[in-house]
């Protein structure tokens, strides 16, 4: 066999494309595993999603090549939805572009902007899909560590300047995965005026701009003057609708750079399942009345969540969006260490903070994605864990 190319050997280990296997392997050995490591709700879709299923995949002309342009109704939903949410207007043909799933329309961005030596921003803890993303393109990343002292906000003022002439693409996520942070307006308006000012393109992640409690109501970038110029916005289905499965998502942008996303998709796919199109704009037609009813089961499970991890030893404050709690460990207690001896012992799926890079030890992510009493289960076992840990240093 040939040798691997150098982009390939640079990427990191994927760690939740491991996971399945050692839960099988678990429950072959009789464990009762609870899983709190993905973002992958046990909740159902939208009846309105699975019954525009049911009709699309009878019609035969459903099943044929979708291309880029996709069905026109999706497109046309994605604009309704973001007039209704946001109070933006995008032409649905010029700057919607349909994908199959937002990370790899993340993923693939990169490849129409990033020359060898180009640099792109990645905020570590972070979506892997940045940093993979960016290394297949031949870009080089730099990697910026988010801090709990500054809210986890990523600051281009503190990236060396050097580095910011080099720069094409910085990726923020707010609502945050895998720490839940929030960016309040004033940060977002100064990173946007700080792109213009660099003609840099901001790729912002906005898959959790729905899950939020307590009365936040996450942003569009767009809301921000001059964002236009320099943004590109992914949105997703999964989290939303509880459709991780289904790979649904798009990305919005001036018709400039919705075009160029486009073109490098005409290279790499022929579009999503137009059927699953048909139910994602059924999905997006039924957010009100879909959304309050799994916004309340999520909070119900934050609650339970933040009550039951501080019960069994942990520090954790109830986030306002997303649907995961970032947990400190004890110093000392490496995460990857804690999360193994937690699968092995204890049959809990969390995820370590340092598989989203090294940025992140010191922390694990659970997602509140399972009834509140498999989350105090699944709490409790962690805390005999931690238990372990500490006895073991005395």
């Amino acid at each position: 066999m040939p040798p691997l190319s150098s982009r390939f050997a640079r990427l990191p280990e994927y760690l939740l494309a491991s996971i399945p296997q050692k839960k099988r392997e678990l429950r072959a050995r009789g464990v009762d595993v609870i899983d709190l490591g993905a973002g992958d709700a046990d909740l159902a879709p939208p009846t309105e999603a699975v019954h525009a299923l049911e009709r699309a995949v009878r019609d035969p002309a459903m099943s044929r090549y979708g291309f880029g342009t996709g069905l026109p109704a999706f497109r046309e939903a994605v604009s309704r939805w973001m007039h209704r949410r946001f109070a933006l207007s995008f032409d649905p043909m010029r700057e919607i572009v349909p994908l199959i799933g937002s990370k790899e329309g993340i993923a693939h961005l990169a490849l129409a902007y990033l020359n060898a030596g180009d640099v792109a921003i990645i905020p570590e803890p972070g979506y892997l899909a940045y940093l993979g993303g960016s290394l297949l393109a031949d870009g080089v990343p730099h990697v910026y560590a988010l801090q709990s002292r500054n809210d986890f906000l990523l600051e281009l003022d503190d990236v060396p300047s050097n580095v910011l002439a080099r720069t094409k693409l910085v990726y923020l996520n707010y609502p945050n995965n895998p720490t839940a942070a929030i960016a309040p307006r004033d940060y977002l308006e100064r990173t946007v005026a700080q792109c213009r000012a660099r003609d840099i393109l901001l790729v912002y992640d906005n898959a959790y701009s729905e899950l939020a409690y307590d009365g936040y109501r996450p942003p569009s970038i767009f809301e921000i003057p001059g964002a236009r110029d320099v943004a590109i916005e992914f949105h997703s289905l999964s989290k939303t609708y509880n459709m991780t499965g289904w790979r649904c998502g798009w990305a919005v942008a001036r018709p400039e750079t919705a075009a160029v996303l486009a073109k490098v998709k005409s290279f790499v796919d022929t579009g999503a399942f137009m059927a699953v199109q048909a139910a994602g704009a059924a999905a997006l037609d039924a957010w009100e009345r879909f959304l309050p009813g799994n916004l309340r089961t999520f909070l119900e499970r934050r609650d339970a969540a933040v009550a039951a991890f501080r019960a069994a030893g942990f520090t954790c404050e109830p986030p306002r969006a997303t649907m995961y709690l970032w947990i400190p460990l004890p110093a000392g207690v490496p995460s990857a260490a804690f999360a193994e001896r937690l699968l092995n012992e204890e049959g809990v799926v969390v995820l370590p903070g340092s598989s989203f890079g090294a940025g992140g030890e010191g922390f694990f992510r659970i997602s509140f994605i399972t009834s509140p009493e498999r989350i105090a289960d699944a709490a409790t076992r962690a805390g005999r864990v931690l238990d372990r840990f500490e006895a073991a240093v005395v």
